[in-house]
């Protein structure tokens, strides 16, 4: 009982790729609430009456305490002057600013918001190391006469959080976002002064307001700031939020003329007599802000990370869509003129080996395809320990020219190795149980053997079951990323893989590299490698079609790129030495290796990353922009498509689902890939995962079905 009510947990490789997927939206969510992105308010309140305001408010000075239902003020003694920074610190600016206080021996307020604290924490600690003063100037810069009480004790809170996790202090100075002096307060934001005062905060406004962000020239920022007849004042100047040139400027002359006349730059607590506003924070508050300052910078770090990530997979996209169209325009150009020929006409009979474990679905329909062939051909069976009587079903059909070898479960790489031993041609064609050949494609597969450097040729691959809609995602990505690919790695030099549903090898290729291999999981690209490396040419036959059986559920989908996308990885490494080779094999590890990684394992991997930002710039960023752009990346892709369809005489229909696909299908393959990544960096072992055949490939698109005969269904012997 105990056992039927167990949950069945998410498997660790499945867990992985979610976590992490998660933790990525959760770093771009925090990036986007730091940088103002996210839950920013950028309404401003008109003026309003101040009837509600008292007048020892209005008539006071530029300290105003509120605290314990108080109200009232406090003025800077005369010939003192608190000079204050609001919106920073900014990484530019600020530093600039702290330079010439310091040259001059002045201090000042800085009232910091939390974003620029968060991402920014050494200026902070840099202004309380030096003497100045903290004061807090809300998280994300709103006008809190529009916000809730719960949202400017959020404010306040994460303001403190980010200067705690900065610099280990709190702070009792507060300035409200948009604040002038104390005579402009209105019924609107009176009622947040008295409220800051209940949290414990004193409010600072200014009494002369330098508009230095306006720019008006040193002169007159220079005017603005000077208090007349040596009074005190509290001067308002910006160290962030733009160019801040004539700020710095203004301080380096105002600072020293203004000190010959007598004055004194202090902090606000230095200039009023009064304890300091900073008060040192210990214990798990004090982790808590590290933490969060950790967090942030973790944010800011990935995110560029992602940026330059997202600029490499631009990049990649790019470059292999030109390729592709330049090198297969280039490659059916050259196949496709009349006097082209690979060199004499091959007319000797051929070996088609068909590896079979459990394909009595299909497996009569593959081989009555293969005995319409229009090219003399052996065709060999090798049952690989079929369950479901396979072997029989074949012999029962009575073919001339057909051979059935059984062999105990050994695995596709060994039933290969034993159909090409028992073959009686130097031409070996391979092809998988579940796959029908046209009458001409065994004629047009061997003819490049014409050229006595081809070791090996890749067919044309086609999915049959194109009428379900994970069937045609499929015939698209078949069309254009496989056989487009094939041309452009034809013409390069460096295919990397034949595809085990239709390919063709000379014996003596096979025989030198030592056969196929159970190494790898992808053992078609691992031979194609080997093949490569022993200096045979490996080229691409476009109308040697063949027409396989793909799956049709996302299980089975999954189950069979995780193998191909694991065994590519293996097949990589395992010829990874070709990098440092000489001849041959060293210049398809310096050109076909890099292209095979960076096309089929890491720019799919980074693939995801255009979805990601884009997500996040329909919800957060600029809508309209971030659309263009999407639709910009699919227009090249359509074009591509399309222009692969045309080659491959292609209806075009298919193509409609393609955004559709780009949003689903793209993500699955990622999920597959970034698993057989997980695998590969555990050291996780992949077993061979046969795919549950429904025979649905019966003939040729555009042939007659064959109609099937009566078997002997008596055990044979």
């Amino acid at each position: 009982m105990a056992s039927r009510t167990r949950r069945r947990r998410i498997p660790l490789r499945l867990l992985l790729p979610l976590l992490f997927l998660v933790a990525l939206m959760a770093m771009l969510m925090l990036r986007g609430y730091v940088h103002s992105e996210i839950l920013a308010d950028h309404r401003v309140q008109p003026e309003a009456a101040a009837d509600r305001v008292p007048d020892d408010i209005l008539a006071g000075g530029p300290v105003i305490d509120t605290r314990d239902g108080r109200a009232e003020t406090l003025n800077v003694p005369d010939g003192h002057v608190v000079l204050t920074f609001d919106d920073g610190p900014d990484p530019v600016w600020t530093p600039k600013v702290l330079d010439v206080l310091k040259e001059h021996d002045a201090h000042a307020v800085f009232f910091v918001t939390g974003t620029m604290s968060s991402r920014y924490p050494d200026l902070v600690r840099r202004m309380v190391d030096e003497g100045h003063e903290i004061g807090l100037h809300s998280f994300n810069h709103p006008d809190l006469s529009l916000q809730s009480k719960d949202r400017i004790d959020w404010e306040l809170s994460q303001n403190q959080l980010a200067i705690t996790g900065a610099a280990g202090i709190r702070t009792s100075l507060f300035r409200p976002p948009y604040s002038s002096q104390a005579g402009a307060m209105d019924n609107n934001s009176w009622p947040v002064a008295q409220y800051i005062g209940d949290r414990g905060y004193i409010t600072v406004v200014n009494t002369h307001d330098t508009e230095d962000w306006r720019k008006p020239g040193v002169d007159e920022i220079i005017r603005r700031a000077t208090p007349q007849d040596g009074k005190g004042g509290v001067v308002l100047m910006h160290d962030s939020g733009g160019d801040r040139h004539q700020t710095v400027q203004a301080l380096a002359r105002m600072l020293p003329d203004l000190k010959d006349k007598g004055y004194a730059f202090d902090n606000l607590t230095e200039a009023l007599d009064a304890p300091s506003a900073h008060s040192p924070v210990t214990g798990v508050e004090l982790w808590k802000g590290k933490a969060w300052v950790f967090l942030v910078q973790a944010s800011d770090n990935i995110t560029g990370v992602l940026v330059v990530g997202l600029a490499i997979i631009g990049s990649l996209v790019i470059a292999r869509f030109v390729l592709m169209l330049v090198l297969s325009a280039a490659h059916a150009r050259k196949v496709r003129r009349r006097d082209f020929a690979w060199g004499p006409p091959i007319t000797e009979p051929v070996t088609v080996l068909v590896p079979a474990y459990n394909e009595a679905k299909c497996i009569e329909d593959t081989v009555r395809s293969l005995v319409e062939s229009d090219h003399p051909v052996e065709i060999i069976v090798i049952d690989d320990g079929s369950s479901d009587g396979t072997a029989r079903i074949v012999e029962s059909l009575g073919l001339p020219g057909v051979r059935v070898v059984r062999q105990l479960n050994a695995g596709k790489p060994a039933a290969l190795n034993r159909g090409v031993a028992n073959a009686r041609h130097d031409i070996i064609v391979m092809m998988d149980g579940d796959t029908v050949f046209e009458p001409t494609t065994v004629r047009e597969l061997v003819q490049p053997f014409g050229d006595p450097r081809v070791g090996a040729v890749a067919g044309n691959a086609k999915v049959a079951n194109k009428d379900k809609l994970i069937g045609a995602w499929q015939h698209i990505e078949y069309v254009m990323g496989f056989n487009l690919d094939r041309r452009m790695y034809d013409v390069l030099r460096c295919m990397p893989t034949i595809p085990g549903a239709v390919g063709a090898f000379r014996r003596s290729a096979l025989e030198r590299v030592g056969g196929m291999s159970d190494d790898t999981l992808a053992e078609d690209t691992d031979i194609t490698m080997a093949i490569h490396r022993d200096g045979w040419k490996v080229v691409y036959a476009e109308n040697a079609r063949a027409w396989t059986e793909a799956p049709e559920s996302v299980q089975q989908l999954w189950s069979q790129r995780y193998r191909w996308s694991y065994g590519t990885m293996q097949a990589i490494w395992k010829h990874r030495r070709a990098v440092i080779d000489r001849g041959p094999s060293g210049r398809f590890g310096r050109v076909g290796l890099p292209l095979v990684s960076l096309f089929m394992v890491l720019a799919p991997l980074l693939a995801p990353l255009i979805d990601v930002f884009l997500i996040y710039g329909l919800v957060f960023g600029p809508t309209g922009k971030t659309i263009l752009a999407w639709f910009g990346v699919l227009a090249i892709q359509l074009a591509c498509a399309a222009y692969a369809f045309v080659l491959d005489k292609e209806k075009l229909t298919p193509l409609l689902s393609l955004p559709l696909q780009q949003i689903l299908y793209r993500q699955l393959m990622y999920v597959v890939l970034l698993q057989s990544w997980i695998t590969a960096l555990t050291g996780g072992r992949l077993r061979w995962q046969k795919l549950r055949r429904k025979g649905g490939v019966s003939a040729p698109p555009g042939a007659a079905a064959p109609q099937p005969q009566a078997l002997d269904s008596r055990p044979v012997a």
